[in-house]
């Protein structure tokens, strides 16, 4: 089955542009990027910018997550466009289409870091663009999944956070 990734979440404030892969089945039914409740990136980008240290979501409508994400000068846009994928995992996903992130950051010439929510995403991005004219000057971030599936190095909401605050100064700086 063919999914396809919701539209960029971005407006002129944004610094930092966090890409994942694709939507996960749980994102799709709720029409949300990282709506499955179980994923930590809403408690990631809390805890980045000072909020929800009791690893709870302060805020539970997905409107104010948004907001929040935007007040801290960041955007969400996925890698790829539309690939085939059963089910949710990186690995099973076949005939990508990429989404146009050069036009993108043509688009949004503040942008000056691109932080991919995982591997699979990070790689994606450098098949399609690494040499791309629009990505030159732009800091690229390769970031451990957000995904709670504990790996070798990342256990905890903890362990991902600490890795997830390079982010912070590139949305923080002017």
């Amino acid at each position: 089955m063919r999914i396809y990734s919701f539209p960029p979440v971005i407006d002129d404030r944004a610094r930092v542009l966090i890409s994942g892969t694709a939507p996960s089945v749980k994102s799709l039914e709720f029409g949300q990027f990282y709506g499955n409740p179980n994923n930590y990136f809403w408690r990631i980008i809390y805890r980045l910018f000072g909020r929800g240290e009791d690893g709870m979501l302060p805020e539970p409508e997905y409107e104010a997550r948004i907001a929040f994400l935007q007040r801290h000068r960041l955007a969400l846009w996925d890698v790829i466009a539309s690939c085939e994928r059963p089910g949710s995992l990186d690995a099973n996903i076949r005939s990508e289409v990429p989404s146009d992130i050069p036009g993108l950051l043509e688009k949004y010439p503040g942008i000056v870091c691109l932080a991919f929510n995982g591997s699979k995403a990070y790689d994606t991005f450098c098949k399609h663009y690494r040499h791309h004219e629009a990505v030159r000057g732009r800091v690229l971030l390769k970031l451990p999944s957000s995904s709670p599936i504990p790996t070798r190095a990342m256990r905890t909401l903890e362990d991902r956070v600490e890795a997830w605050r390079v982010v912070v100064p590139y949305a923080t700086n002017r």
